[in-house]
């Protein structure tokens, strides 16, 4: 073999193995999931959460994080989560499909706090708005499902910050707020009291995520059992790669 060429081979050879490398590396820095940031619960009984709905908020968005929290139940404890509903009025507010449902609380009377969660919907009026800021600075985390992200960013709270939203938002959400890093592909954005999630169904695993901030990998996994959900979405943010490529509308 002429030995010029054996030198060249070899030399590509290796550039091959080193690429090889660095992208197993790169793929594996993607798959790892960042580590878990805890949350201390209350002390001093179950963690408020409202759930913050008008006009045609997506039942799936809210009902399947509901569902989360209520699970979790802890020795000696009872329910971990005390769960309420949060509207403008007092008024029955229609939802998605024709659902009617009344809130508990209206934005003046409600309890504060400790999490916020935020379906797709219709209104992002200036109460709204004002009572998403004044809450999340008192909040562990303020978190958006699906399309509530283009309400959620409305507050200016993101600004600077990485938030996902429904992957046939993606586009909607970069435009209507430049100042907000847009995340393709992820389940959820956690950026610590602030959190996003992608559409619909990724509303449970970033309530998962956050079960497990609170009460550890066990406890959530006994949750999990219990609802005979099988998703692993919960311990992988970037679970919804299959829709970083391209926006599909819904």
């Amino acid at each position: 073999m002429d030995r010029r060429y054996f030198l060249q081979m070899s030399a590509g050879l290796g550039c091959a193995a080193a690429f090889s490398v660095d992208a197993l590396r790169a793929q594996e820095s993607i798959a790892t999931p960042p580590a878990v940031k805890p949350l201390t619960p209350s002390a001093d009984g179950p963690i408020p959460v409202a759930f913050l709905v008008s006009a045609n908020a997506v039942v799936i968005d809210f009902a399947g994080p509901w569902e989360v929290f209520q699970d979790v139940s802890l020795p000696g404890r009872g329910g971990a989560f005390r769960l309420y509903t949060v509207g403008e009025t007092d008024k029955p507010i229609r939802v998605s499909a024709g659902m009617t449902i009344v809130p508990n609380y209206v934005l003046e009377t409600a309890p504060p706090p400790k999490l916020v969660v935020i379906p797709a919907q219709s209104s992002s009026s200036p109460a709204i708005l004002e009572w998403i800021r004044e809450s999340s600075k008192r909040t562990d985390v303020t978190m958006s499902i699906c399309t509530g992200a283009l309400l959620l960013a409305k507050t200016g709270l993101f600004s600077g910050k990485a938030m996902t939203t429904h992957h046939g938002a993606y586009d909607r959400l970069a435009a209507e707020h430049p100042d907000v890093t847009v995340v393709r592909g992820a389940r959820f954005v956690d950026n610590g009291n602030l959190a996003s999630s992608g559409g619909l169904t990724s509303g449970i695993d970033l309530a998962f995520h956050i079960v497990e901030r609170y009460f550890g990998r066990e406890v959530t996994e006994n949750v999990a059992n219990r609802m005979e959900y099988q998703g692993r979405g919960w311990t992988d943010p970037q679970s919804n790669r299959a829709y970083a490529k391209a926006a599909i509308s819904k």
